[in-house]
């Protein structure tokens, strides 16, 4: 197994960040379903977009992070127009593996929840490994 640097994550980092919906981010224009709300593979985006921002100060360079794992539950539709805010928390670190809490809101409605799993990587490596 590679040795990397410790960037110093540790659990309760956080950051958020806000999606207003337009016709680009509904099911029906990503291909997730029918209908005219935000799509699932957006929401999913915008939670991974959160738990990317919340180590991204700390990143050491030369080092970057890969979606290994996702949990989420899709709660409630949002019609375009309206802005989305996802917040994500570090909730645990184990060695290179770390563990996301998410939030998704619209206003007091919770649209989407669930977990990421983000795997730190050496960025020249993993890119070398997917241009064999």
């Amino acid at each position: 197994m590679e040795q990397l640097p410790d960037p110093g994550f540790s659990p309760g980092m956080a950051a958020r960040v806000e999606l207003t919906v337009t016709d680009a981010d509904t099911a029906q224009a990503v291909g997730s379903g029918d209908v005219p709300v935000l799509g699932t593979p957006r929401v999913l985006a915008l939670a991974e977009a959160a738990t990317v921002a919340a180590t991204a100060v700390r990143m050491p360079s030369g080092l970057t992070t890969v979606g290994t794992r996702v949990e989420i539950d899709h709660k409630a539709p949002t019609p375009v127009g309206r802005t989305v805010v996802a917040s994500a928390r570090l909730a645990k670190v184990d060695g290179r593996r770390l563990l996301f809490e998410f939030v998704v809101t619209d206003g007091p409605t919770t649209v989407a929840e669930g977990r990421v799993e983000r795997m730190l990587v050496d960025r020249h490596r993993f890119l070398a490994k997917a241009f064999q």
